[in-house]
């Protein structure tokens, strides 16, 4: 087992990563950037660095820093968390190379999962169903003859894409180039990656996804589904498991599927098979090599710690669990609370003034942040992710309609009406949802109702902020006091006047 690991990451996962190494006895380190300088994952961790300013080519996805930082703490693994480098096969190469280990696949299986090209090939060998589509395209005219043999519509992909980045949907021959040269674009700047291919457009599909968990001994395991059809733009906003869509039988092929796939690839560590369903067929759509956002309600509904199993595996130990063993209990939903105009869904920053998390039974809330924390503009505007448990699904929504009651955030925008707005929608609460739920329920009108109706409501629930012990002139002033001082990468001051700041209650 490890004594050490360097969390290359911030924010909420960051603390994530570093509670499970509290509880397994293991000694967590930090990094942080310019921007980060406040961040609670800092304090949380047992040793802190600097590693650049808030740009994250500078330090998030600095490799060199980091491994420069691994080594000087004497970390013996490296946790990359979600996002930054967490799905890049050079920095799990490079890892390798340094004699650090990179708590995650393989660098090749990486490259395959990268690659959606190459990922829908080795599924298609696998025997894995495929959405139909292209091989890799070279040309305007290579794609005009795919989508005249699929049919439109259609969408064009960046092979190397993520987060909806690069997609492009065509509904006739007029759109097609424009999208085709487009795809290719973004492809190249986001992912270094021109590649594009195709495939046939499902007008109202759900978004099913399987986690797994693979070790080093050959031992596959699936940990059910979850359901993350609630997006916006093709980024994910609401997940929930089980699906409702699924019975036993249902989610028994999935898993399988999964599993099949993981094994043809040589998956290790924990993973996530994404698949589109609709008219009862399931269609392979991309592998995510990494931690899932989501992984939470996973957690909940078979009380297995993911993050835990991460560090057990790319330590050497074999799996605990077998596939007889995994049992799905109740339900559970997870809302990403995110800085934001809740109704276009503008990025937004800015300084939490006043902060209260919901409790209760059946509530988890997993965040980074704290009173007085400044929400930076240079990365995800993710605050939170606000997760609840019932032994019905109905139970899970009217406990987090209660918790997003409960949610107290001052001095930002955040979404939180917009999650209301869906938890009160009476398709949702059936369970009739889709990808293109958002636009077809119109939950914009309906959030801007709920931001109206919540009004009096927060203002009798701001009342326990009148008479704080600081007040916010006071939190103002230390946070100027600390941003005086200069030696960032010095621990032991600046830490101790957070620690201080945090036993307050600020």
């Amino acid at each position: 087992m490890f004594s050490k690991i360097l969390v290359a990451n911030r924010g909420e996962i960051a603390v994530r990563v570093m509670r499970a190494c509290r509880e397994l006895g293991i000694e967590s380190v930090a990094v942080y950037s310019s921007a980060d300088k406040r961040a609670f994952h800092r304090v949380y961790a047992d040793e802190c660095y600097y590693i650049g300013k808030a740009d994250p080519r500078s330090s998030y996805l600095n490799i060199d820093k980091i491994i420069e930082v691994a080594k000087k703490s004497g970390a013996e693994a490296i946790h990359p968390g979600y996002g930054f480098l967490a799905e890049n096969a050079e920095f799990a190469e490079r890892c390798e190379e340094e004699g650090i280990v990179f708590i995650g696949p393989s660098p090749e299986v990486i490259r395959i999962a990268g690659s959606k090209v190459k990922s829908r090939e080795m599924m298609q060998k696998a025997g894995v169903p495929v959405i139909p589509g292209s091989p890799r395209l070279e040309s305007v005219d290579e794609a005009r003859e795919w989508a005249e043999r699929i049919g439109y519509p259609v969408a064009i992909k960046a092979s190397g894409g993520g987060g909806g980045i690069g997609i492009a949907v065509v509904n006739n021959p007029e759109e097609l180039e424009d999208a085709f040269r487009k795809s290719r674009k973004l492809g190249e700047r986001y992912f270094r990656d021109s590649t594009v291919y195709l495939e046939k457009y499902l007008e109202r599909p759900r978004h099913i996804e399987v986690q797994i968990l693979a070790d080093h001994h050959g031992n596959v395991i699936h940990l059910g589904e979850r359901e993350c059809s609630i997006q916006r733009r093709h980024q994910k906003l609401i997940e929930e498991a089980p699906s409702p869509a699924l019975n036993d039988e249902m989610r028994e092929r999935l898993g399988k599927l999964a599993v099949k796939g993981a094994k043809e690839i040589g998956y290790t560590n924990a993973g996530t098979f994404e698949f589109l369903y609709e008219n009862g067929n399931f269609y392979f759509l991309e592998i995510n090599s990494r931690l899932q956002v989501e992984h939470t309600i996973t957690e909940i509904v078979t009380g297995i710690d993911i993050v835990k199993y991460q560090i057990l595996i790319a330590s050497g130990e074999e799996l605990r669990h077998k596939q007889e063993d995994v049992k799905i209990r109740g339900h559970a939903i997870e809302c990403r609370i995110n800085a934001e105009d809740p109704v276009n869904f503008y990025p937004r920053s800015g300084r939490i003034v006043h902060y209260r998390s919901p409790g209760g039974i059946g509530v988890r809330v997993d965040s980074g942040i704290h009173m007085g924390y400044r929400i930076p503009e240079e990365y995800d505007s993710m605050i939170s992710k606000l997760i609840t448990y019932g032994e019905t699904r109905g139970e899970a929504i009217a406990r987090m309609k209660r918790a997003l009651y409960e949610y107290i955030i001052e001095g930002v925008e955040t979404n939180i009406p917009f999650h209301v707005a869906v938890m009160n929608d009476e398709e949702y609460v059936k369970g009739n949802i889709h990808t293109k739920f958002v636009e077809e329920r119109n939950i914009a009108e309906k959030v801007k109702e709920y931001m109206a109706a919540f009004r009096p409501i927060k203002a009798r629930l701001d009342e326990i902020f009148m008479e704080s012990d600081l007040s916010r002139e006071e939190i103002s002033a230390i946070v100027t006091a600390i941003d005086l001082y200069e030696e960032e990468e010095e621990y032991g001051i600046e830490q101790r006047i957070w620690q201080a700041i945090f036993s307050l209650g600020a």
